[in-house]
């Protein structure tokens, strides 16, 4: 490990387990990389079997400072490895199994590389946030999606309060204000 590695800061992104949530990811991972962060991008097995086919299996060793790792998501293998893995299984899963292989690849990357200095997680993947705390390390989650989805996922706790969610009358997405004439 060079003295030039050790300086920069290492930031570990883990995106959620989505596409609308890993280019996102991957955006940012990229934007720190150009800022002088040494990167490491964490995948399921699952997603990064899938980028590594989609891109090809060299297009993911280009720079000695941008690593990629897995984590399982403790799902049985799909049948097709191309389909779209169903997202609350998912989801619940990486909640259930992923702190213990996120901690591991904390460890093994800091041990490798250079210490971690910082994460940067998914909002969807908030069981990375233990791992930091117990490490002492500063981590953020990002919204992956557009502004406006994330004020509806902020309001929507007033919505129900309020008694509009979830809807009582279905027959309301088709007769109401929104319906097509």
């Amino acid at each position: 490990m060079g003295s030039a590695q050790e300086n920069k800061p290492h930031v570990v992104c883990i995106p959620a387990a989505a596409q609308g949530h890993i280019n996102p990811m991957l955006k940012l991972a990229k934007i720190l990389h150009s800022k002088g962060f040494f990167v490491t991008f964490v995948n399921t097995e699952f997603n990064h079997q899938r980028l590594l086919r989609s891109l090809g299996s060299d297009a993911l060793h280009g720079h000695p400072s941008f690593r990629f790792e897995t984590i399982p998501d403790g799902l049985p293998p799909p049948e097709n490895p191309d389909a779209t893995q169903e997202t609350a299984p998912l989801i619940k899963s990486l909640h259930e199994n992923g702190l213990g292989p996120f901690q591991s690849v904390l460890s093994k990357v800091s041990a490798l590389y250079s210490p971690v200095t910082c994460i940067v997680a998914d909002f969807l993947m908030g069981f990375t946030l233990p791992a930091a705390e117990e490490l002492g390390i500063p981590a953020v989650l990002f919204w992956t999606a557009g502004a406006g989805s994330l004020i509806c996922y902020d309001n929507y706790p007033n919505l129900i309060q309020k008694g509009l969610m979830p809807l009582k009358d279905p027959s309301y997405l088709v007769n109401g204000p929104f319906a097509s004439t």
